[in-house]
């Protein structure tokens, strides 16, 4: 199944918010989550696992092939397999410049990655799931279109609370990483054993 490319509005009443995918807001009143035809009736546990999943998916823009692959490597790790699964979808590039501020969403993060505009560690990396690790430093390329992408988003959420696992030196374009996150500072309210269960039940 294919990155999903469809209107963000529509995932985001069904779903809750994803600010990951999308920056906007539907209007009061809007929300499609109990016209469901499955709402008026009470949710089926499958239904329930899947919406979680479903939320995951779309806030980290994944397919369905690269969130079953991190299903499997977080269950292959030590620790509890919801817990190592969000911390590798914290940890993309992608994800880190958009909690960081540098992108406004992960959509547009992925897109200044595969532009080449970043550098990790000052090396260009043009890769969205490239996996950060403790002490990268993640900066712009010094050149003046990417300073001002990034300039522009900075912008235009310069309120937005960076977590604690990172640093921003707005000034700089510079972005560090303190430490792996801690998987209940994650900005996505979601019951990940549900995503876990779901795949389980998959196999």
């Amino acid at each position: 199944m294919s990155r999903y490319r469809g209107p963000r509005l529509k995932k985001i009443r069904r779903l809750g918010a994803l600010p990951g995918l999308t920056n906007k807001r539907p209007k009061a009143g809007s929300d499609l989550r109990n016209q469901w035809p499955f709402e008026k009736k009470e949710k089926k546990p499958y239904l329930i696992r899947l919406q979680e999943k479903q939320k995951l998916r779309f806030h980290y823009g994944l397919t369905e092939r690269q969130l079953l692959k991190y299903v499997r490597i977080a269950g292959k790790a030590k620790g509890a397999t919801g817990q190592v699964l969000l911390q590798l979808l914290e940890m993309r590039l992608d994800n880190i410049l958009f909690r960081l501020g540098m992108a406004s969403t992960i959509p547009a993060a992925r897109q200044l990655v595969n532009h080449r505009h970043i550098l990790v560690n000052g090396r260009i990396v043009d890769i969205p799931s490239y996996r950060c690790k403790p002490r990268d430093i993640i900066t712009a390329k010094d050149e003046q279109k990417s300073r001002t992408l990034i300039q522009n988003s900075l912008n235009s959420s310069p309120h937005e609370e960076v977590p604690n696992h990172l640093t921003l030196q707005p000034f700089q374009y510079k972005g560090l990483v303190n430490q792996i996150i801690d998987s209940k500072r994650v900005g996505l309210k979601i019951n990940e054993l549900l995503v876990v269960e779901y795949y389980s039940r998959q196999t």
